[in-house]
């Protein structure tokens, strides 16, 4: 019998990466919402796009047997709703918001593993006594501030001084509300806590400086087992915030995966997170030899899902599918054609820019090419303006993603550089 799968914003891309998953012979894939809707705009109803999913799940004459998603604010926050409308498996609404709503999320590391985490408190980017309520928080120069929900690194900010604080609070006033109004609007369904409640959707986060050697380990939960299953490296840009690239499988040492390891399980465990996929970012300070946990986040990484299928032999989405269909994933190991891969962040360091020259679709073509097995999205058009892309972090643009793998790094980095020399953009009326 077939099994109809709603995937919340499906697009092309990754339609055809489900198509190429184990043991989906038998399923049929669903767009329930566009990707339009949910993740090319920052103006995010929540209310609204919940009606229209329930509505066409409602009109579909079959059965529904599970629903999935892949992006980050707003679907996570919308499938555990979804879901238990619908009584497809998947995370509980308050389990989600306790990796999701940082402040929440720092909490609960604080009762189970409270040696890996930063010194950390909210506070209310509108009170204009915010930096001293930080101080009295034991929290001095450098720190760093964040939105408690936000997406990717979008509104984060390394504060080193009072001027630096109030740049990111000048940001933070304009902008925090697309993030924070629906943000309040899931909160409101779930049973908060009476410390949580008041620290609502628009407030942010001030955190220690915590650094070293960056990853992201990625794990799911089945039947209350929690199964890291692999450990992805984010490379970093020199001198600056910005990302690189990601390259799987890790380089760091196996003892600190393992302890890596360790620590999910014992988090996810605590939680009470259960039936989805996640991902935790870590650092490895090592120097002091110190694991400190970054952040949770409720899905899969969309960025590692080439990655895995050029290693692993199929993209981690096996991980979203099967236990949205209530089965133990069938996640392979080394059955893929490369030994690493990486998905290449091409960066411009303005604050903003007009796009005077894109290359075209037959020149990505050509700078594919270069490498066999090499894709390439270009995510800007002659014209457009750097502030218009969505997801940025607050120091630079990506304007091209490049996926690629190789024998081994050494050789990714030297094919990179082969495919950008063939990929031209210019730029004009650039913000320094």
């Amino acid at each position: 019998m077939t099994k109809n799968v709603f995937v919340i914003g499906l697009n092309k891309l990754n339609a055809e990466r489900l198509e190429r998953l184990r043991g989906v012979e038998d399923v049929e894939f669903h767009q329930l919402l566009t990707p339009a809707q949910v993740s090319e705009t920052q103006d995010f109803d929540i209310p609204a796009m919940l009606a229209e999913a329930e509505a066409t799940l409602d009109a579909f004459d079959g059965s529904i047997d599970a629903i999935v998603g892949y992006i980050d604010f707003p679907v996570s926050t919308m499938l555990p709703i979804l879901c238990e409308k619908y009584g497809t498996p998947q995370a509980s609404l308050e389990s989600l918001l306790k990796c999701e709503h940082k402040y929440w999320s720092r909490c609960v590391m604080r009762e189970s593993i409270p040696d890996h985490i930063p010194k950390f408190t909210a506070f209310d980017p509108f009170d204009d006594d915010a930096l001293s309520k930080i101080g009295e928080a034991d929290l001095r120069f450098p720190f760093f501030v964040k939105p408690i929900k936000s997406s990717g690194s979008r509104l984060g900010f390394r504060i080193d001084s009072p001027e630096d604080f109030d740049f990111a609070i000048e940001k933070l006033r304009a902008e925090i509300r697309t993030i924070g109004e629906p943000f309040d609007h899931v909160l409101n369904q779930a049973d908060l806590p009476e410390e949580i409640s008041r620290v609502e959707g628009h407030y942010c986060m001030a955190e220690q400086v915590i650094g070293g050697r960056q990853c992201t380990v990625e794990g799911y939960v089945h039947n209350g087992e929690v199964v890291p299953y692999g450990t992805v490296d984010s490379i970093r840009y020199p001198q600056v915030l910005s990302f690189f690239y990601y390259l799987y499988p890790s380089q760091l040492p196996k003892k600190v995966q393992d302890k890596m390891y360790e620590i999910t399980r014992t988090i996810m465990a605590h939680i009470g997170y259960d039936n989805a996929g996640f991902n935790i970012e870590y650092y490895w300070d090592e120097v002091q030899d110190k694991i400190w946990l970054l952040e949770i986040n409720t899905r899969i990484a969309q960025s590692h899902c080439d990655l895995f299928e050029m290693v692993d032999g199929v993209s981690h989405q096996q991980v979203t599918i099967d236990v949205g269909l209530g089965r133990k994933p069938d996640m392979p190991s080394g059955e893929g054609p490369e030994n690493v891969a990486a998905e290449f962040f091409y960066r411009v360091f303005f604050r903003d820019a007009k796009v005077a020259r894109a290359p075209s679709r037959a020149e990505i073509e050509v700078a594919a090419e270069q490498v066999e097995g090499t894709r390439i999205t270009s995510y800007v058009t002659r014209g457009s303006m750097l502030s218009d892309l969505p997801e940025q972090d607050a120091y630079s643009f990506a304007v091209a993603s490049v996926w690629m793998g190789a024998s081994k790094q050494s050789k990714l980095l030297w094919n990179y550089e082969q495919v950008m020399k063939k990929l031209n953009y210019e730029f004009s009326d650039i913000v320094e």
